[in-house]
């Protein structure tokens, strides 16, 4: 074989889409990712909150992503752990930057929640988990919409 041809070969591997089986599943829980931490985000959006639609699904979307991409490597799911916990972390240190304190005041606390929720929803839909998944994303839209309800508290103009 010739140096080319070994050159195209290794492309050619490095490069191949996966069968159709594999594809269907990626695509399935990309989707599911974007389309929960979209609607968080939209509600939020809605909301007038500083974190929305674009930001939610992006962190959804990027957590899915981050666990799903060693899973598709055959890497063992007990290192995938510690993947998961490196996202945590990593959200963390994004919501911190939602939260401002005026005096005794303090604001962003259900903003940076709703990040790191949203982080975990995509990291569900990402390990194939896509009905805890929804499920989540559903109780989470609930404890954004009718706590406030529940404790009187009316929404911003």
């Amino acid at each position: 074989m010739s140096t080319l041809e070994a050159i195209g070969n290794a492309l050619a591997n490095e490069v191949a889409m996966p069968d159709a089986g594999e594809m269907t599943v990626i695509t399935l829980r990309v989707l599911v990712a974007a389309v929960l931490g979209g609607i968080i985000g939209w509600e939020r959006e809605h909301k007038g909150r500083a974190a929305g639609l674009k930001t939610h699904m992006l962190v959804s979307i990027g957590s899915a992503l981050f666990v799903l991409a060693p899973l598709m490597a055959d890497i063992d799911p007990d290192h995938v752990t510690r993947v998961m916990q490196g996202i945590v972390q990593g959200i963390g240190f994004l919501g911190a930057g939602a939260i401002i304190k005026y005096n005794a005041h303090v604001e962003g606390l259900t903003t940076a929640a709703g990040i790191w929720m949203t982080a975990a929803i995509g990291m569900a839909a990402g390990m194939g988990q896509e009905v805890l998944a929804v499920m989540t994303t559903v109780l989470a839209l609930a404890v954004f919409s009718l706590i406030p309800a529940l404790m009187g508290q009316r929404p911003p103009p």
